[in-house]
């Protein structure tokens, strides 16, 4: 099967993205003239989001490592990783991203980081173990694909705006007690901004994991096409997703909680099969996925 050099744009994915990035925009410029309303300085609001921005953008890809008790690994250390990843770079014409392996026996794998610079791709001692190297090799172009059409950046700050939205109730207290000199207020009605704020809290993440969810499956999906394409071949791909969709159900559900607030990033969520929970993934359906690997198989063996 031949494969394609390089990973196209798509512009499906960058419209979404332009218009995810403007609505979070939005979001957090509501919580900031929130937290205004409350008597929070000026200084403060200003530094806070800053410092938030700021950690989300340069430090995101520590956090989901330390996350995942994950570490950099050398060639040396994963020569198979490595090869696999150099093959797929290389068709890609892409710069080479730090390589991560994540110890723990769920089956999966993520790409995190600023930009392809800064990029991290991570797999899982589990997803090693349960693929052969034409499957992790589809799975890794996936990852790669995420980083080349730079939407981990995008999905890291979209998860931050529902975090910064649930500490504005803790703010509207804080507010109400160092805005005493606001005479808008008084002991009468601070319980009930504080109740108007909690609830416009709540309707900000729930507007933010809207956002998450929708650019998160088309994401998803465009990464499937770009890695299946990259590669050529999509039957590998599917066939990695049978496989860990299929192990998922075999991870202890505890262990599988402790990794939900990845889902965002990962390969595959990691959540058993048929729960309530996959009604709300962060992925589109084992289904549609599946069925467009097969679309893009059966073009790609019509051009031969």
């Amino acid at each position: 099967m031949a494969t394609n050099h390089g990973i196209e744009s798509d512009p499906g994915l960058n419209f979404r993205m332009l218009i995810t990035g403007g609505l979070l925009v939005a979001l957090y410029a509501l919580i900031v003239g929130i937290l205004l309303y409350l008597g929070v300085s000026m200084s403060i609001v200003l530094v806070m989001a800053a410092v938030m921005l700021f950690v989300q953008y340069f430090f995101s890809a520590s956090f989901a490592m330390f996350s995942m008790n994950a570490h950099v690994v050398t060639p040396e250390e994963e020569p198979r990783l490595h090869a696999i990843v150099d093959k797929v770079v290389a068709l890609a014409n892409m710069p080479k991203p730090k390589i991560g392996i994540a110890e723990t026996d769920i089956p999966n794998a993520f790409a995190t980081g600023r930009s392809p610079k800064a990029a991290v791709v991570c797999a899982t001692r589990g997803i090693m173990s349960r693929l052969n190297d034409e499957e992790l090799e589809a799975v890794l172009a996936h990852e790669i694909s995420h980083v080349a059409h730079r939407d981990v950046a995008v999905m890291t700050i979209a998860s931050g705006v529902g975090m910064l939205a649930g500490l504005v109730s803790r703010m509207a207290m804080w507010g109400a007690l160092l805005g005493g000199g606001n005479d808008r207020r008084d002991g009468n009605n601070v319980a009930v901004i504080e109740l108007g704020v909690m609830l416009l809290s709540m309707v900000i993440s729930v507007v933010a994991f809207i956002l998450t969810m929708a650019l998160s499956r088309y994401r998803e999906l465009s990464a499937d096409r770009s890695g299946a394409i990259l590669i050529g071949k999509p039957s590998a791909l599917a066939s990695a997703l049978i496989n860990i969709t299929g192990d998922m159900g075999k991870i202890p559900r505890t262990d599988l909680r402790k990794a939900e607030g990845m889902n965002a990033f990962f390969f595959a969520p990691a959540l058993a099969p048929g729960t309530a929970a996959s009604l709300f993934s962060t992925h589109p359906s084992l289904e549609k996925r599946l069925d467009q690997l097969n679309k893009i198989q059966r073009e790609l063996d019509a051009q031969h």
